[in-house]
């Protein structure tokens, strides 16, 4: 009885991970620029990546191959984020746009109020 509610859970984490990853190759094709295909990139495959590395270490029903799947699941859930956020960053800094239909550029903002602070200076 244990061992098929672990299958069903493992296999709910299974389709949650793929549906994630599906939401976010979806919003890679749909999104209109850079900076939303990045974060759909980052976020949802992120949780969707992780929710299968958990399902692996699951599934293994070994508690060492589990502790180094919760071990990258962590890393991955601190490390994704950041890139794309460096990545976004430099990106906006090398002088790639926005879409249109993005309502403001907040770090073009900040770009501006650097740029008076060093001219007063």
């Amino acid at each position: 009885m244990m061992a098929y509610g672990i299958a069903l859970f493992t296999s709910l984490l299974i389709v949650g991970g793929a549906l994630f990853a599906l939401i976010a190759a979806i919003g890679i094709n749909r999104l209109p620029d850079l900076y939303t295909r990045m974060h759909a990139a980052s976020k949802a495959g992120t949780v969707g990546s992780g929710l299968l590395l958990i399902a692996v270490g699951l599934h293994a029903g070994d508690l060492a191959t589990f502790s180094r799947a919760v071990a990258g699941f962590f890393f991955f859930i601190l490390t994704a984020p950041v890139s794309a956020h460096l990545l976004a960053k430099a990106a906006h800094q090398v002088g790639y746009r926005l879409s249109p239909v993005s309502v403001c550029d907040e770090l073009k903002s900040d770009e501006l109020k650097r740029k008076a602070s060093k001219v007063k200076a």
